[in-house]
């Protein structure tokens, strides 16, 4: 049996206040809240992938994650809204490149913390 990567499982984003920064990811981007053992660590559901809120443990910077993407359908549509409910606007989304069979679109936000949310659309 090969042992390989099968997906990505979680993703652990530094914030300032865990609490502050919920309604962000379940509000504005409506993710799905999944649980909160802590009043600094809080789970979210995006798709196949859960989402960790964390206080800084260790490691980790507030404000300086790694970037996650989130796939979206009407990329233009869905940045306004999230505009709307409180997001900070970063930059519009825009054509990034043509694919063989789709153009790939990309935009950006920042939470409450100022880490960037990067938002694509595979557009066919």
């Amino acid at each position: 049996m090969e042992h390989k990567i099968i997906g990505l499982a979680q993703l652990a984003i530094t914030v300032k206040d865990v609490q502050l920064a919920l309604p962000f990811y379940t509000q504005v981007l409506g993710l799905q809240f999944l649980f909160a053992p802590t009043e600094q660590l809080a789970f979210v559901q995006c798709g196949d992938t859960r989402l960790m809120l964390s206080q800084p443990q260790g490691a980790g910077e507030i404000g300086k994650n790694s970037i996650p993407y989130f796939k979206t359908t009407d990329i233009e549509q869905f940045y306004a809204t999230t505009l709307q409910r409180g997001a900070f606007a970063e930059r519009a989304p825009q054509f990034a490149a043509q694919m063989p069979d789709h153009q790939l679109w990309i935009g950006f936000l920042k939470d409450p913390d100022g880490n960037l949310i990067g938002l694509m659309e595979e557009k066919r």
